[in-house]
């Protein structure tokens, strides 16, 4: 054991371990939901009461399910105790030059002995959570460690230091964790943020980030999140999904997947829109599975979340000011820097503004291929979005030169959405064909159709083909030598659906 009790402080690893960043002092915090209690019975406030005879009302939503029981304030306050104590203890200078498992052992044996001579009345199993928590308060992020820990969870969505929210199977599900104030709460936002070399404080209470694993991170702090700092993590699954896993998950049919493959193979310019959460960067990442491996593909992205397989690729991030203002590095900036990267392919993680004109010029002048996510409700709206982020760029251009600059760049728009049971399909791929006087004209190849729902208030549909039997992007399928693959898929989908 080291300390600073006494002179027997030796390093047992290596100086690997980094401890955490100046901006994020460490705090005491919660971690999971089990209850400590060192009395012998509960506080006056969680006496059981007599239930009183229901009274009639009219039905109300169902309130979001919690996922865990919320600890005792004793707990808290136990926690507390053994955590000042260990910061009056523990060496930190000597603790940094340790591996994170052999800190996290040389704690574990400090609070052990604290809670030994503090003569603290708990459980081991209450005592083996309130080692851990403490692990993950000083090494980790906290009361998001056992959360981040799940695979099954999409999101994590903090509420100020009192409510955290998860998303599990697309139901939002309230959790007992919280923290132990706001002031915690922003320390770790900080910590989180720090690690990409960004800030979250009074002057920039907005920052995007990431996680190691490429969890995208949102922080808003005061003064404009009134009630705390609210946080938002989309988590990335530790297995990357797959076009095939998703097909296991009724997304996509096998047809379909089929049709995407080689849409993607053959180097159409693609699209792909949806609301929040619907899945379009997952479907992105599915989707570049199938470039070439022998291409250059270079993205850009406002935090980096895409997961490229390929061995030749280029990832660029967008920078924001810094405290004086200056310094900027906008989207904008970087898809112009990359039509001099020599790049084959550009994907663009989001497309938000102006930097829509400067993508499709780059798919109109030879980087086929190309991709990018929209927000937008139908392909449709996907493509009046695109004038629309053309015209907030100052470009003044006639409306029918701008439409003739659409058609020429985009070929496929595959629109994603998440239907109101939670679950996510694709609901249309769809081919930008042409113009017809002003009027842009697209024609849908794959359409998904809901015919109801089952006893559990699942939806059911399912993916069906319109009947084009040779799609525009036939004589492209021809070129890269996947016309029968592509004819097959067609034929196939249309003798399921009949």
């Amino acid at each position: 054991m080291f300390g600073k009790r006494g002179n027997d402080s030796g390093s047992r690893g290596t100086p690997e371990f980094r401890p955490p960043t100046p901006s994020a002092p460490i705090d005491p915090a919660p971690a999971e939901t089990a209850t400590l209690s060192r009395t012998a019975s509960p506080p006056p406030s969680q006496a059981p009461v007599q239930p009183r005879k229901a009274v009639s009302s009219p039905p109300l939503a169902p309130e979001p399910r919690t996922a865990q029981r919320e600890r005792s304030e004793t707990y808290y306050d136990t926690k507390s105790q053994v955590f000042s104590a260990l910061i009056d203890t523990i060496d930190l200078s000597q603790l940094a030059k340790l591996e994170p498992e052999s800190a996290r052992e040389e704690i574990r044996d400090i609070v052990n002995d604290i809670i030994a001579i503090k003569n603290f009345a708990m459980s081991i199993a209450e005592q083996e959570e309130l080692l851990e928590d403490i692990c993950n308060d000083v090494l980790g992020y906290g009361p998001l460690e056992p959360l981040l820990a799940r695979d099954d969870i999409a999101d994590i969505m903090v509420n100020g230091s009192r409510q955290v929210f998860i998303e599990v199977n697309g139901k939002v599900e309230q959790t007992g964790i919280r923290f132990r104030d706001n002031q915690q709460l922003l320390n770790i936002c900080q910590r989180i943020v720090s690690q990409v070399g960004r800030r979250v404080d009074e002057s920039s209470p907005i920052c995007d980030a990431r996680l190691p694993d490429g969890s995208r991170v949102n922080v808003i702090a005061p003064p404009l999140a009134i009630d705390g700092t609210a946080l938002t993590i989309r988590k990335f699954k530790k297995d990357k999904l797959t076009l095939d896993q998703i097909v296991k998950f009724g997304a996509i049919s096998p047809e379909g997947a089929e049709i995407l493959k080689i849409i993607g193979r053959v180097r159409c310019n693609i699209v792909i829109s949806g609301g929040t959460g619907s899945g379009k960067t997952t479907l992105l990442n599915c989707l570049t599975n199938y470039i070439d491996r022998d291409e250059r593909v270079i993205t850009c992205e406002d935090s980096a979340e895409l997961q490229l397989q390929q061995p030749h690729v280029v990832r660029l991030e967008t920078r924001p000011p810094n405290l004086e203002g200056e310094g900027e590095v906008t989207m904008r900036d970087l898809v112009k820097n990359c039509l001099r990267m020599r790049p084959e392919r550009i994907i663009v993680g989001e497309v938000r503004g102006p930097e829509v004109f400067d993508l499709l010029q780059a798919m109109n002048t030879g980087h086929d291929g190309s991709m990018g996510t929209i927000h937008s409700n139908s392909p449709r709206e996907c493509l009046n979005r695109i004038e629309s982020m053309i015209a907030m760029g100052g470009y003044s251009l006639p409306q029918k030169t701008v439409r003739e600059i659409v058609v020429g760049s985009v070929d496929i728009i595959i629109q994603a959405a998440r239907l109101r049971d939670g679950s996510r399909r694709i609901t249309h791929i769809t081919e930008v064909i042409g113009m017809e006087g002003d009027v842009v004209i697209t024609q849908d190849l794959v359409l998904y159709n809901i015919k109801g729902e089952d006893a559990s208030g699942r939806l059911i549909g399912e993916h069906i083909s319109t009947g084009i039997g040779r799609p525009q992007f036939w004589d492209r399928a021809r070129y890269y030598g996947e016309e029968q693959r592509l004819a097959a898929a067609l034929e196939a989908m249309e003798k399921r659906v009949q």
